[in-house]
């Protein structure tokens, strides 16, 4: 249902409760998600952004009940990705000769998307748009987090219309910051950034502190996912620049997959020694075979160290851990240190593996690891709580 954010701001986007997985398969959204689209009535109209492909009818039916489709004067894509512009091909049967203000790569993008050519405006930084007693002003954010990304700045309303910068996947018919369960909001905004813009970081800093420059006052953030931020709208961008510095916090993160428990206990004792030298110190232990991946990696952004086991299977390792591994190593994490673990019973290749493959992450390796036979007895397992106590006095 739409709702008015401004004098001449109406939210008109979709709620979807239901979403469970993102991008396919590899993102988790156990609290949903938004789909922020926002029309803007001033001496011209304005649309930013749509909807998702199975939201598009309902989205189209909804808005022709806002407005009549004819005084659309231009439609402002921030971003192409589908989950922003998937309503567009219904969109534009029905006003199919409205201007579309997008990147050049936004044209590429949309282009390669719906195999349509629509009447593309392509603009940049510092271009602006006059539609009425307000201002567009269209600001460039490439790999914030595609290449095509920008923002919008509404001047007169003082409003950032950010796309996937600032949000979150995060369903609330509250939809404003200073509204919902803080605890859940800046969860799901640090594991949006974990997840999606951490290999982004040093383009996240660049663009803040560019935009920043501007001087512009900033009375609301919509993002296209999520919450609007309205209290205090600038704590979220100031959280970006704490987290796209090599963010830490006082934690390690443990995560291993087993066959029969061996490397399970050495995770354990691993932690013994830990906790035996610093009780104050946040240790996070994970299976990653019954663990969301996604948060995981979230407790991985905030580690200093990450320690990574995995039984040995037909000279590899276990398939969570080669996911998990993956995972880290697309997301380049910096300043972070690790360390492999693993049990074995005849060729014992496991924390080999791992350790080459945190070595591409970018990890400093501060101890060639350990693995145990078998089932590790207590020799065994007293050398893991050695290894723990020697991983935190490494720190």
């Amino acid at each position: 249902m739409p709702f008015k954010i401004s004098d001449t701001v109406t939210w008109v986007g979709k709620i979807d409760w239901e979403l469970r997985t993102f991008h396919g398969e590899e993102y988790s959204t156990h609290k949903g998600s938004s789909y922020n689209s926002y029309l803007i009535k001033d001496e011209k109209t304005v649309l930013i952004d749509t909807v998702w492909q199975p939201f598009s009818k309902e989205f189209v039916t909804n808005l022709k009940k806002e407005i009549d489709l004819n005084k659309i004067d231009y439609i402002i894509m921030n971003h192409s990705e589908s989950d922003h512009s998937g309503a567009l091909v219904d969109l534009m049967k029905e006003i199919p000769n409205t201007p579309i203000y997008c990147t050049k790569g936004g044209v590429k993008i949309l282009k390669g998307h719906y195999h349509k050519d629509w009447n593309f405006v392509e603009v940049k930084t510092g271009d602006t748009l006059d539609i009425g007693r307000n201002k567009l002003t269209f600001v460039e954010a490439k790999m914030l987090h595609w290449p095509d990304t920008m923002f919008t700045y509404l001047s007169g309303e003082n409003i950032l219309f950010s796309n996937d910068a600032f949000g979150q996947h995060y369903a609330s018919e509250l939809m404003y910051n200073d509204k919902v369960d803080q605890a859940e909001l800046f969860q799901e905004a640090i594991k949006y950034y974990a997840n999606i813009l951490t290999p982004f970081s040093k383009f996240v800093v660049k663009k803040i502190e560019e935009v920043l420059s501007f001087n512009l006052p900033v009375n609301m953030i919509c993002p296209s996912h999520g919450i609007i931020w309205r209290d205090n709208p600038l704590q979220i961008v100031n959280k970006y620049m704490e987290w796209a510095k090599d963010y830490q916090e006082n934690q390690i993160t443990i995560i291993y997959d087993t066959m029969w428990n061996g490397t399970r206990r050495m995770a354990e004792a691993i932690t013994e020694g830990i906790k035996s030298l610093n009780k104050d110190i946040t240790i996070k232990i994970f299976n990653s075979s019954k663990s969301d991946k996604n948060d995981i990696i979230t407790e991985v952004f905030k580690s200093k160290i990450v320690l990574v086991g995995s039984s040995t299977i037909n000279k590899g390792i276990l398939s969570s851990t080669a996911a998990t591994l993956e995972m880290i190593k697309g997301l380049e994490f910096k300043g972070k240190k690790a360390v492999a673990f693993g049990s074995y019973g005849w060729s014992g290749e496991s924390i080999k593996i791992i350790r080459e493959e945190l070595i591409k992450a970018g990890f400093e390796i501060i101890n060639e690891g350990i693995r145990e036979l078998w089932n590790p007895d207590e020799d065994g397992l007293n050398r893991c709580r050695d290894l723990g106590k020697d991983v935190l006095e490494k720190i």
